[in-house]
C-alpha cells in the first residue's frame, strides 16, 4: 500500500507535465523542425542546461513558466531528421522551487542540427541560471539574478533587476539596463554596457569594451580599446595595446595601456595613467601621475575638495602642457634633460625658469615655483621635448 502511494505521488507530478507539453514535426523546405511547447508551475528559480542551441528567457505577467523549443535538422531526409530529434532528449520538470529545462544530446557530435529555446517566466522570478555549450543566450524583463554561460555564443540582456553574471568562450556581450552589479567575461569578443546601477566588471581576451554608465568599473582587455562615458565612482581600465577613452568619472581612475593613447574628460579623484608609447590627455583632475614611453602629455589641474596629493608627469620623448586654474595651490618642479632646441614656457611669474649648459654642449632647463603659497608637489619631466604651463579658466 505504501509503495502504491509513492507511485501515485510520482504520477501526480508527471501526468500534468505530459498534458501541458505538446510536440510536432514539420517540414520547412529542405529542413525539418521539431516544435515542443509546454508549461510548468510557478516557481522561484529557473535552470536551463542544454548541449545544443540558443536560449532566450523573457519575463512577463504570467504566473508560470511557458516554453517553446524548436529543434532544426538541416537534412532533406525525414528519417534522418527524426533520428536527430530522438537523439536530443528534452526534459522539463519542477523540483522544489526550481523549474528545470534540459537538452541532452545522446548521439555523436551533432552535425547540421540546432535548437532554439524560448522561455517565458514571471518577471519577479528570483534566480535564473542558463548554460549552453555553444549557442547564444539572451533575456529581458527579469527582476531577479541572472547567471548565463555559453561555450562561444553571443550574450545579450536588458531590463534586469538583479545582479548579472555572464560568460562566453568567445562571443560578444551586449547589456542594456541593469539595476545591480554586472560581471562579464568573454574569451575574445567585444563587451558593451548601456547602464548599470552597480559595479561593472568586464574582461575580454582581446575585444573592445564600452560602458556608457555605471556606479563603478573594473575593465580589462587583452588588446582592444576601452571607452567609458560616465561613471559614478572609481574606474580601473587596462588594455594590452588599445586606446582608452574615459568621460566624466565621479571618483579616481587607474588607466594602463601597453601602447595606445589615453584620454580623460574629468575625474573627481586622483588619476594614474600609464602607456608604453601613446599620448595622454587628462582634463579636469585634482591630481595625476601620468607616464608615457614616447608621447605628449596634456593635463588640466583643478582644485580638488578631497585629500591633496602630489602629481608627476613624465615622458621620454614628447611635449608636456599643463593647464592650471587660478585658485589652485601647487609647488611646481619641472625639468628637460636634453633641452637643445627645447624650453619651458610659463604664464605664471611665480614659476622661475633656469637654463644650464652652453650652445655647443648638452643643455638642461629646469623650473620651479609656488602657486598661491604652494601646496602638493607637481613634478614635470621630459627627456626631450617642450614644457608649457598655461593659465586655464575655472
Amino acid at each position: 500500500m505504501r509503495r502504491f502511494l509513492k507511485i501515485g505521488a510520482v504520477l501526480a507530478i508527471v501526468v500534468p507535465l505530459a498534458v501541458a507539453q505538446q510536440s510536432r514535426i514539420y517540414n520547412e523546405g529542405d529542413n525539418w523542425t521539431q516544435e515542443i511547447t509546454g508549461s510548468l508551475a510557478s516557481v522561484h528559480n529557473l535552470r536551463v542546461k542544454i548541449d545544443v542551441g540558443s536560449v532566450k528567457v523573457d519575463g512577463g505577467s504570467q504566473s508560470g513558466v511557458n516554453y517553446v523549443i524548436r529543434n532544426h535538422s538541416f537534412s532533406s531526409s525525414e528519417t534522418r531528421a527524426r533520428h536527430d530529434f530522438e537523439n536530443y532528449k528534452i526534459s522539463a520538470y519542477v523540483r522544489g522551487d526550481t523549474a528545470w529545462i534540459t537538452g541532452d544530446w545522446q548521439g555523436g557530435r551533432p552535425h547540421k542540427f540546432n535548437g532554439e529555446f524560448n522561455i517565458s517566466v514571471p518577471r519577479n522570478i528570483e534566480d535564473v541560471k542558463i548554460e549552453t555549450d555553444g549557442g547564444g543566450v539572451s533575456g529581458s524583463g527579469i527582476a531577479g539574478r541572472i547567471n548565463a554561460e555559453s561555450g562561444g555564443g553571443n550574450i545579450r540582456f536588458d531590463d534586469i533587476g538583479g545582479p548579472l553574471d555572464a560568460e562566453t568562450g568567445g562571443g560578444g556581450i551586449d547589456v542594456g539596463n541593469v539595476a545591480s552589479d554586472v560581471s562579464l567575461h568573454t574569451g575574445g569578443g567585444s563587451i558593451k554596457v548601456a547602464s548599470a546601477k552597480g559595479k561593472v566588471v568586464a574582461e575580454s581576451g582581446g575585444g573592445s569594451i564600452v560602458v556608457m554608465s555605471g556606479a563603478e568599473a573594473e575593465l580589462e582587455t587583452g588588446g582592444g580599446s576601452i571607452q567609458v562615458e560616465r561613471c559614478g565612482g572609481k574606474v580601473k581600465a587596462s588594455t594590452g595595446g588599445g586606446s582608452i577613452d574615459l568621460g566624466d568619472i565621479n571618483g579616481g581612475a587607474e588607466i594602463e595601456t601597453g601602447g595606445g593613447s589615453i584620454r580623460l574628460n574629468s575625474a573627481k579623484g586622483p588619476v594614474r595613467a600609464e602607456t608604453g608609447g601613446g599620448s595622454i590627455e587628462l582634463m579636469g583632475v585634482p591630481s595625476a601621475r601620468a607616464e608615457t614611453g614616447a608621447g605628449g602629455i596634456d593635463v588640466k589641474f583643478v582644485a580638488g575638495n578631497g585629500d591633496h596629493s602630489d602629481s608627476m608627469l613624465e615622458t621620454s620623448a614628447g611635449d608636456i602642457t599643463v593647464y592650471l586654474v587660478p585658485n589652485i595651490s601647487l609647488s611646481v618642479r619641472a625639468s628637460i634633460d636634453v633641452a637643445n632646441g627645447h624650453g619651458i614656457q610659463s604664464d605664471f611669474s611665480e614659476i622661475r625658469v633656469r637654463t644650464e649648459g652652453g650652445d655647443y654642449g648638452p643643455k638642461t632647463v629646469s623650473a620651479e615655483g609656488n602657486l598661491n603659497g604652494g601646496g602638493p608637489l607637481l613634478k614635470v619631466r621630459t627627456t626631450t621635448g617642450d614644457i608649457s604651463f598655461r593659465r586655464a579658466s575655472r
